[in-house]
């Protein structure tokens, strides 16, 4: 896993063919916004949060942020457990984003 800032996040991601961006946030979180293309994933459902992560394909980079960073972080960590090899946290996540949202 590798924690990455905004800027590192954006350039890597823009750059990356092999890319999925994953929202671990609640459902009332992601009304607030999203960042265009994620597809959400709320970390907060235990197993079931692990059941779709096992749904995905482990050979693709995945780009993972929540509201600060912190369950973001936590995701990482359980995607590598499981077989991921590339998951990068967004650093300060939803909450400091400058990009672009939906």
């Amino acid at each position: 896993m590798a924690d990455l800032s905004q800027e590192e996040w954006e350039e890597q991601l823009a750059k990356d063919a092999n890319a999925v961006i994953l929202d671990v946030r609640t459902e009332e979180e992601v009304e607030d916004g999203i960042i265009p293309n994620s597809i959400n994933i709320d970390i907060y459902k235990g197993q079931e949060f692990v059941n779709e992560l096992e749904k995905l394909d482990k050979t693709k980079n995945y780009y993972v942020y929540c509201r600060s960073g912190n369950r973001s972080g936590q995701a990482c960590a359980i995607m590598n457990s499981i077989g991921f090899e590339n998951a990068f946290n967004l650093q300060g996540g939803f909450m400091n984003w400058e990009g672009e949202t939906a």
